[in-house]
């Protein structure tokens, strides 16, 4: 009797230092091969898988310790996928705590407002940390896989800083921006003047992008919208330069010729009204709500002065005195 009293005591104790040793260790910094390391665990990812990736990155515990605990706690199943960064001092319970919440450490790419979607693409192509999903396909092919089977790609990205987790594919970039490009547009088309001429979100979408290609000051965007909109009311060619230059694509080397001009195709808006038949380049927020809310004007000129702002005119007569003055 008096020995299994013994040993009872001895599990009891044995169990305690356990549970002692549990305890500090996982408030216990874990020792790390470097400053910091860094994981990316793609969904689907066990959690053993997740503990021996720790230790193979340089977490220097030993993996069944480290699995054992997410087992353990009960959050095993609630590890997220994603790119997660630890320094020194950090505990197991701290990066397990990390996991769970989805704190991830992320990258980020900038896409500028009056990008062509060909820029959009090769930006996207130097992020860092960025999987190349799309590198091999074509405009319809990518089109396709972001659930946008035969629309056009120019113009339905919208510009701005994405984040992302490292490791993540370009097609997650990619569908956020035409999904934030969508809401964005509906969002201005629901705001238009009541007596645009413009018939579709579509064509507010192409005068958006000439817009933002076109306006040299912010201030006068709403201006430039304006002259735009009076010269689609009344059947005058839009003879904007940068419908041509998209026409010309890649051939074009930064010198716009008259002949150019001259030559007739879908993008050359001096010889033929209306709107070109797709946008030419990726238009901001500012831009689409002055293509359907422009501000109201007589002028159906303008011309750059030279220091990013413009000339308005009303007629030719004085459109044509402004270009002697500033470009002449």
């Amino acid at each position: 009797m008096k020995f299994l009293r013994r040993c009872l005591v001895l599990l009891v104790l044995v169990a305690a230092a356990l549970v002692g040793g549990a305890v500090w260790w996982l408030q216990a910094p874990l020792a790390l091969a470097a400053d910091s390391v860094e994981v990316s665990i793609e969904p689907g990812t066990s959690p053993r898988k997740v503990a021996n990736l720790w230790s193979q990155a340089g977490v220097q515990s030993n993996a069944f310790l480290l699995y054992e605990w997410f087992r353990w706690s009960g959050q095993a199943n609630k590890i997220r996928a994603g790119s997660y960064q630890i320094g020194r001092g950090t505990t197991p319970r701290a990066l397990l705590a990390k996991m769970v919440r989805g704190d991830e450490v992320l990258a980020t790419v900038r896409l500028i407002d009056g990008w062509t979607f060909r820029q959009f693409r090769a930006e996207l192509a130097r992020a860092p940390h960025l999987k190349q999903a799309t590198a091999g396909m074509s405009e319809a092919q990518l089109m396709t896989a972001i659930g946008a089977p035969g629309q056009r790609a120019e113009g339905r990205f919208y510009p701005d800083t994405y984040a992302y987790s490292k490791g993540a594919s370009d097609l997650i970039v990619l569908k956020r921006a035409h999904r934030t490009m969508q809401r964005q547009l509906e969002a201005a088309w629901a705001e238009r003047a009541s007596d645009t001429p413009i018939k579709s979100m579509d064509e507010a979408l192409v005068l958006a992008s000439i817009v933002e290609k076109e306006t040299g000051a912010a201030a006068e965007r709403g201006l430039v919208a304006g002259v735009f909109v009076n010269r689609l009311r009344i059947g005058m060619p839009l003879q904007t330069d940068p419908t041509v230059i998209y026409g010309l694509g890649e051939s074009f080397d930064g010198n716009l010729r008259r002949r150019d001009l001259v030559t007739d195709g879908p993008y050359n808006s001096y010889m033929r009204a209306g709107l070109p038949p797709t946008p030419i380049a990726m238009p901001g927020k500012a831009a689409l709500l002055a293509a359907v809310r422009p501000e109201r004007t007589k002028a159906l000129y303008f011309v750059a002065r030279g220091n990013g702002t413009s000339q308005f005119s009303d007629n030719l007569a004085d459109h044509n005195r402004a270009v002697n003055q500033y470009q002449r």
